[in-house]
């Protein structure tokens, strides 16, 4: 029997854009422009690369972006931070973006150096928050596009709810055009959180980030640091599958698909997948919205 549900998300128009992180190795560099490969013809609004904590990938990162510009049809977007560095520092690689052809930025405060967990301490001479290193880009360079982070469930450092939201207005109030939300499992974080700032006034997009789950042990692990809460029912569906890496990802690409499309039946129109470098289950994610390869970007990417 025809699913009438997935037959209708499928003719209702979305966009995607998906994360990468930087590669340490030549091996993992491989694998990640195998996934840049197999998800640029579905023709992402933009694709991401991640900073890591303290800065600590800014060469890698700004590599893989400056190839993205000159290797793919898709714009870049390259995750800045504003631990352990300067304003100037800051400031020159945001110079080095624009000079590699890089128009879109994902501001961000950034992990402290010691990690998830850690506590955040502003450099003497830096940006303080993100709200400072936005407002800093947004001087340096207006015609850069700039995306934010967001918390459905609150981000784990904010006292509450109602101050998290301040800290997204400040960002939005500095000049970001859009937030992307921390992953979520429970829809209902979503949807409410949205409701609750558009009532504060903050009427910027604010696309949901997706992650696939490949492995829920490391995902459960990092949800906890995060402040991301894994239902039950959740946990459940990954019960029993620590040692059966074939079954573990059908059920992943079901789950995020069943996940995803829900959102559509509530209107969401954009998707921001966390990839983790893993292109095949975002692809059948992908594929259950109706996306299919265009052809100028499967000829690109190609070439």
């Amino acid at each position: 029997m025809p699913n009438h549900r997935l037959s209708r998300a499928a003719r209702r128009p979305v966009r995607v854009s998906f994360e990468f992180f930087p590669p340490k190795t030549p091996e993992m560099e491989a694998t990640l422009w195998r996934s840049i490969e197999r998800l640029a013809p579905l023709d992402p609004t933009f694709m991401s690369v991640t900073y890591g904590a303290g800065g600590s990938t800014r060469e890698r990162t700004h590599a893989t972006v400056a190839r993205m510009v000159t290797d793919t049809v898709v714009p870049p977007a390259a995750h800045l931070t504003c631990v352990s560095a300067t304003k100037a520092e800051v400031d020159a690689v945001v110079d080095a973006y624009r000079e590699a052809g890089v128009r879109h930025i994902v501001a961000l405060r950034g992990d402290p150096a010691n990690g998830v967990g850690g506590t955040f301490e502003p450099h003497p001479g830096g940006y303080a928050s993100t709200a400072e290193l936005v407002a800093g880009i947004r001087r340096r360079a207006p015609e850069i596009e700039l995306s934010v982070s967001a918390y459905p469930e609150k981000h784990p450092e904010s006292p509450s709810l109602e101050a998290d939201f301040d800290v997204l207005k400040a960002k939005v109030d500095a000049g970001a055009n859009r937030a992307i939300t921390q992953f979520f499992f429970d829809n209902d974080h979503y949807l409410r959180y949205v409701d609750q700032a558009r009532a504060r006034g903050i009427h910027i997009p604010i696309v949901p980030g997706i992650v696939p789950v490949s492995n829920f042990k490391q995902t459960a692990s990092f949800a906890a640091r995060a402040g991301a809460t894994v239902p039950e029912w959740f946990a459940a569906r990954f019960e029993g599958l620590d040692n059966d890496v074939q079954t573990r990802q059908l059920i992943a690409a079901a789950v995020a698909a069943e996940q995803v499309l829900d959102l559509v039946d509530h209107g969401v129109k954009d998707f921001h997948f966390y990839t983790m470098n893993k292109a095949d289950l975002v692809y059948a994610v992908c594929h259950l919205l109706g996306l299919r390869p265009t052809a100028a970007t499967a000829k690109a990417a190609a070439a």
